[in-house]
């Protein structure tokens, strides 16, 4: 039993029910991204419950931050594992993930029965709104993680190839040039310090996970050849996005849109105002797979599509967090992983930058005013700090003002 190789020892004292209530709460609470996350999780965690140290904190974060995937989300299955195994783990996310999830879903559905209702601006104002927003995740991970001319260079290049050759492919082939570039042109520090992570997952387990893990990445693709149906084309599409995501939720952009607009799943106008609604709702914005799945043109669609693609998406989480743990400490302090992993990031920001260009500035920038109004957007987001969901609402007023004077 996979149960039996976790040992959650002393740690292990509250029951799944507890934690799924304390999530329930972040998820309900925590605007403002996965770094914003992260804050409310430490301030959680750390400082009012003490579930686990300051130092166990960061090597988890640091660990999620090193897998692909959303790491806010990967941070609070690993709290969730070290305080009642599985059960724990499994509702550390629902709790996190259901309020968005939900709220998107009905926002789907919404837009789906009553879109024609809707005046254009509005749907015009949350695809501006999503110019402002990715700007600001670029601008923020240029400054953290392209530090210097090599780091900025990786990110060019990959950008540039990314908008020649628009494919999930193309992406995988930069992140893989950008590890080995890493490799041979970087040498980080090496950090001695640590504590020991608050999680033991035998290594056998570790194997098994991240073998699955592998094999579903491979053997979808495969299987869709043998058994095509759409349920498991969706599976596929949003399986793989989850496995291929360094940088954070928005970096999923540019992978979900090659897999569902040129599928003809969803059409890009609708893909990018669920993408400014996102913004609006507390919690991962990886749920935006709930609002895809729902938004779909051919079943499955709906609540059970929204399901669907919302479970495929996160089950790399699972897989990468619980089963890499028993083999992070090693890595943790390898200075060639680093080394990769500096190049991986740069890649990343680069990736960002190409979804900036397209599809998000092509298809919201049509006119002089869209342009003043993502400005606009982006000195309230930057300058004014403003919490994201009113930026939303306001970018989506503003849209439709603009609609009404044309």
């Amino acid at each position: 039993m996979l149960s039996s190789d976790i040992d959650i020892g002393e740690r292990g004292r509250d029951s799944a029910w507890t934690v799924f209530l304390v999530f329930l709460r972040l998820g309900l609470t925590s605007f403002g991204g996965p770094i914003a996350h992260l804050g409310y999780f430490r301030a959680e965690f750390v400082t009012r419950r003490r579930w686990l140290s300051e130092r166990s904190f960061v090597d988890l974060v640091a660990l999620c931050q090193f897998l692909p995937g959303p790491a806010s989300s990967q941070v609070g299955i690993a709290i969730g594992l070290s305080r009642a195994g599985l059960p724990g783990a499994l509702a550390a996310w629902t709790g996190f993930t259901l309020p968005s999830a939900i709220l998107l879903t009905l926002f789907a559905l919404g837009l789906s029965a009553w879109g024609d209702a809707l005046p254009a601006g509005i749907l015009h104002g949350l695809k501006v709104v999503a110019v402002a927003v990715v700007a600001q995740a670029v601008w923020g991970m240029t400054r953290k993680l392209c530090t210097d001319a090599p780091r900025i260079s990786i990110a060019l290049a990959g950008a540039g190839i990314v908008l020649l050759w628009p494919t999930a492919a193309g992406q995988v082939g930069v992140i893989a040039a950008a590890a080995v570039v890493g490799l041979l042109c970087f040498k980080p520090a090496q950090d001695g310090t640590h504590d020991a992570l608050p999680i033991s997952v035998s290594r056998r387990t570790g194997a098994m996970l991240l073998g699955l893990f592998f094999a579903l990445l491979v053997g979808l693709p495969l299987g869709l050849d043998v058994w095509p149906s759409q349920a498991l084309a969706r599976v596929d599409a949003f399986y793989r996005a989850g496995s291929l995501v360094f940088g954070g939720g928005h970096v999923v952009l540019p992978l979900l849109q090659a897999a569902v607009v040129p599928s003809g799943w969803v059409t890009n106008e609708t893909f990018l105002a669920g993408y400014g609604a996102a913004q609006a709702v507390p919690g991962p914005l990886f749920t935006f797979a709930a609002f895809l799945g729902a938004s779909m043109h051919s079943a499955p669609s709906g609540w059970t599509g929204a399901a669907l693609c919302l479970v495929a998406i996160f089950v790399p989480s699972f897989l990468l967090v619980i089963g890499t743990l028993p083999f992070w400490e090693p890595l943790r302090h390898s200075v060639r992983t680093q080394a990769a992993l500096a190049g991986v990031n740069a890649a990343v920001v680069g990736l960002l930058l190409a979804a900036l260009y397209r599809p998000v500035w092509t298809s919201a920038i049509v006119r002089p005013q869209d342009f003043a109004l993502a400005l606009i957007a982006l000195m309230a987001l930057m300058a004014w700090k403003l919490p994201p969901w009113l930026v939303v609402l306001g970018s989506g007023a503003a849209g439709w003002l603009l609609a009404v004077v044309a």
